[in-house]
């Protein structure tokens, strides 16, 4: 039986690449801290031949790794290949923890190396040796003067320096690209690379049509492998003979310039794209300076690093989003030859990668500062917070620091919600209340503020909507009877039981989530937009009297959203709506930044349009009132098969971007 050494092998890279030396039937052993030991042994439960790994205890920044003496001369001679992956991942760590843990863990290894004296050292390096080296960087090539302009280049480049120098076995060293997620399933467990910038798609999806082109300017190429590739290609190279002494980009042949790695990325999530950069020209030495000039007036770095903040996205990550030299895989390609294993176009796995990511960690796991300030501490009382938008504004207020309190009818779904946001390592409680029957809610009044010393903040989440045009509404009073039960008695009811605990406190903020129909008063939602209207205007006029007691109250105008509440109107499914963590997002901005309003643009414009040309709007909703037809449910038929949306009901979806029709 094949016998190895991992270090590194609870990192991203190394459980990927520990779970396929498992499965070649091989004896692994992985360097890792005490405290590791749980997780990786119950990884190995889910892997084939997971009963052949090996805890070894050990630390990076100890000498010989921290390993057991004891240990060392037990195995001394029996370690068929070592493979080296600890190290720090990551550009935004400060020199002396790059130091620590890349160059001076690597020294420590090869102390552990020269004293077990293994048949072959596996070196996981970067291709971020090659720093702002210009040109074709080759296999063969290492020392080349190349500058090294973080302590991350230069910590991996004085890392393979010492395995090349003075490694007592021979050694194989691997330059990996940038590594996302796995091009089957998409899972990665960090935000670092390309997903800096899935925040800011996000958000231009919210804001503008994803049919709308971009023109952005030229910011490099890059290269970018999914992990399956780079833990394939590993363990085929370490099986070959006659490889010792060489150096393997693990990267794709071709580099792809970093806007066209945006729009695969834009496209996964159906959000605008770049069409065309601009190029470097004539006047780049005058934007140049002027960008120089601009950077060094006071105030202006801090408000760039700002809104860096809000997006996620790191300084020292902008800086180096480009590299300067392409990367020769010819002995890399050479090697891996009739196995199969090559590099996947990102185009084909894209989508795959984006849905993993806003499936699993864009739920508030990485919370701007700025939000973690704003929520930490606090305790939120959320409506309808068993699904949809109120679940994912939980998950994200409970990962920025703060409590939700979840009401909804369905306990049991409440439990759901709370036990995830438990498993993430947050806190969150549940209460069942009939939020249409004020007697409920009084009572759910009641017993929060007995069981919690504070309710800071409300969010006014549960709703309901009917689309029925008037003609069908005729013999349907109550239509418009349980609409105003539930979106305005109810919700105004829920807020003056805990005004008086806010008064007292003198302090206190309100979100209430209520519709773009409100501004764009689309034909059929007579009962809900009406509904919807009264508690905005309710809530205009309380925030005057309530704002000399610090009580502040959000109006979010919130577009289509893809729930289960429009899931019935099967039209729906082929227009443009935003995600629920979308919309959660948008009511912990709310939470943040306690603005006044939450508009999207075609909302304000419909506003604005109405005041200045009421007839002609009227005109154009009456158009769209006879492009969309009436539902079956609606008018009282069976349902009828559901049927691809006409060119006209599309073109008017994707023009009025988020309008319920």
């Amino acid at each position: 039986m094949t016998s190895y050494l991992v270090t590194g092998g609870t990192g991203f890279i190394g459980r990927n690449l520990v779970e396929r030396l498992l499965a070649r039937g091989g004896e692994v052993h992985v360097v890792a801290r005490g405290g590791s030991r749980e997780r990786i042994e119950a990884m190995a439960q889910r892997w084939d031949g997971g009963e052949n790994l090996r805890i070894v205890v050990g630390d990076l920044v100890e000498p010989m790794m921290g390993v057991d003496e004891a240990w060392i001369e037990a195995h001394r001679g029996k370690i068929d290949h070592v493979f080296h992956l600890a190290a720090i991942y990551d550009m935004t760590a400060p020199a002396a923890r790059n130091e620590e843990l890349n160059t001076g863990g690597t020294a420590h290894l090869l102390e552990l190396v020269d004293a077990l004296q293994p048949g072959t050292l596996h070196h996981v390096s970067s291709v971020a040796v090659a720093g702002s080296y210009e040109g074709r960087f080759t296999e063969e090539m290492f020392d080349e003067g190349q500058p090294l302009p973080s302590p991350y280049h230069r910590t991996k480049f004085e890392s393979e320096k010492l395995v090349r120098e003075f490694s007592a076995v021979p050694w194989r060293i691997y330059r990996p690209a940038v590594v996302i997620g796995d091009s089957r399933t998409g899972k990665i467990d960090k935000v670092d690379g390309p997903y800096y910038f899935f925040s800011a798609i996000r958000r231009s999806r919210k804001l503008l049509p994803s049919w709308l082109p971009l023109i952005g300017p030229q910011i490099g190429e890059t290269n970018i492998v999914p992990v399956d590739f780079v833990a394939d290609a590993m363990v085929e190279i370490a099986h070959k003979d006659g490889l010792d002494g060489r150096a393997f980009h693990l990267a794709s042949p071709q580099m792809i310039d970093s806007a066209e790695v945006l729009n695969c990325f834009a496209k996964a999530a159906h959000a605008p794209h770049f069409v065309a950069t601009l190029p470097p020209g004539p006047l780049e030495p005058v934007a140049s300076s002027a960008n120089s000039l601009l950077m060094s007036l006071p105030g202006v770095a801090t408000v760039s690093e700002t809104v860096l903040d809000e997006f996620g996205i790191p300084p020292q990550v902008l800086e180096h989003t480009g590299f300067s030299c392409s990367f020769d895989t010819t002995q890399t390609d050479a090697a891996l030859a009739g196995s199969g294993i090559e590099v996947p176009p990102l185009a084909g796995y894209a989508d795959v990668i984006w849905e993993y990511w806003e499936n699993h960690l864009d739920a508030g796991g990485f919370a701007s500062s700025s939000l973690r300030a704003a929520l930490n501490g606090r305790t939120v009382v959320i409506t309808g917070g068993s699904s949809g938008i109120g679940r994912s504004a939980a998950l994200e207020i409970a990962a920025a620091g703060g409590t939700p309190l979840l009401v909804a009818r369905s306990l049991d779904k409440l439990e759901e919600v709370r036990d995830e946001i438990e498993l993430a390592g947050g806190t969150a409680y549940c209460y069942s209340a009939d939020l249409a029957d004020m007697e409920s809610i009084d009572e759910l009044v009641r017993t929060i503020l007995a069981e919690h010393a504070s309710v800071d903040m409300i969010v006014n989440n549960a709703g309901r909507s009917i689309r029925r045009s008037l003609a069908n509404s005729l013999d349907r009073f109550h239509d418009y009877e349980r609409t105003m039960q539930l979106n305005y008695f109810g919700a105004i009811r829920l807020v003056m039981g805990f005004i008086p605990h806010m008064q007292q406190r003198r302090f206190g903020h309100v979100v209430n989530v209520s519709s773009i129909g409100v501004q764009a008063s689309p034909p059929r939602f007579g009962a809900y937009v009406a509904s919807k209207a009264a508690l905005d205007a309710w809530t205009r006029v309380v925030s005057s009297e309530l704002i000399g007691d610090n009580i502040t109250f959000t109006t979010i105008h919130m577009p289509l959203v893809r729930t289960p509440m429009i899931a019935p109107t099967k039209m729906y499914d082929h227009f443009p709506a935003i995600s629920p963590d979308e919309a959660g997002s948008m009511v912990c901005d709310a939470l943040r930044r306690k603005p006044k309003q939450i508009n999207t643009r075609l909302g304000t414009v419909a506003e604005v349009g109405y005041a200045l040309a009421p007839k002609l709007l009227d005109q154009i909703l009456h158009a769209a009132f006879r492009v969309f037809p009436e539902s079956a449910a609606s008018s009282g038929k069976e349902a009828a098969p559901a049927q691809k949306a006409s060119v006209e009901q599309l073109a008017m979806a994707n023009l009025m971007k988020g309008v319920h029709w």
